[in-house]
């Protein structure tokens, strides 16, 4: 894959942004998402989607948290969860997908799936 050095900088940028912001959590969906941001130097609290068995669990587990940041896939799974959580938790926590949208944008769109970000963590150690 073909890594410019404004996509290094603006993901280190982005990295920084995420660990910056108190009483939120990062939603993923899986372990191999979680890993790629933990690889990538994120250090706050990363929720596992499917680790809560269902969508209530999920909901009523999360609202304690001030900000949730959704960095759901971008396939259509991805896009149906991200969905489905705004619904039940627009008025209980605040729900932020501007994270999902700098991500694409940093990336060009190359990234659809979290997990691929792997691939960047050679470029910013």
């Amino acid at each position: 894959m073909l890594v410019t050095e404004q996509e290094i900088l603006e993901l280190k940028k982005f990295v920084f942004e995420l660990n910056s912001i108190e009483k939120s959590a990062v939603i993923v969906e899986g372990k191999r998402d979680s890993n790629a941001l933990r690889k990538l130097g994120f250090s706050g609290k990363v929720l596992e989607y499917h680790r809560f068995g269902g969508m209530n669990n999920f909901a009523d587990s999360v609202a304690k948290y001030d900000r949730l940041i959704i960095l759901f896939d971008r396939d259509k799974k991805g896009r149906t969860l991200t969905g489905k959580t705004i619904q039940l938790l627009q008025r209980r926590t605040r729900v932020d997908l501007s994270f999902k949208r700098k991500l694409r944008i940093i990336t060009k769109g190359k990234i659809m799936f979290i997990e691929q970000l792997v691939s960047y963590e050679s470029f910013l150690a």
